[in-house]
């Protein structure tokens, strides 16, 4: 059994509901996680006491343990946090579309067609 800090615990759990996502190493050895200042089994302990509960869904890879965020965690986040019900994680927020930089394509002008053939030969304008 682990005692671990409620500031550690916090600091988890402010964490996961930001991002939405975690990436545990499997090194119970490691001083701290690499995105926070907690100890790594700290982490680890967290994420599978959150994991037993069917809060995360966790992958298991090349000794990495990848926890996503589920349904059920996130109101679980919220209660614990005392978040509104209009906070959700990054991964679940959806992106605005990014612009051209040159303005939008409806404004652009048409080309003008030289009437080149397939493979590459220039032929004279077409007037129309």
């Amino acid at each position: 059994m682990v005692l671990i800090r409620k500031e550690d615990r916090r600091t988890v759990y402010e964490h996961l509901f930001k991002e939405g996502v975690i990436v545990v190493e499997k090194k119970p050895t490691l001083k701290h996680h690499r995105q926070m200042e907690v100890a790594n089994l700290h982490v680890m302990m967290i994420m599978k006491s959150l994991s037993s509960r069917d809060l995360v869904d966790e992958k298991f890879n090349w000794q990495w343990h990848y926890y996503t965020l589920n349904d059920d965690g996130i109101e679980y986040l919220r209660q614990y946090l005392h978040l509104p019900a209009t906070a959700f994680p990054d991964t679940m927020t959806k992106q605005r579309p990014t612009r051209a930089i040159g303005g939008d394509d409806e404004e652009r002008k048409p080309r003008r067609d030289w009437g080149g053939n397939k493979w590459g030969q220039q032929q004279k304008p077409v007037e129309a």
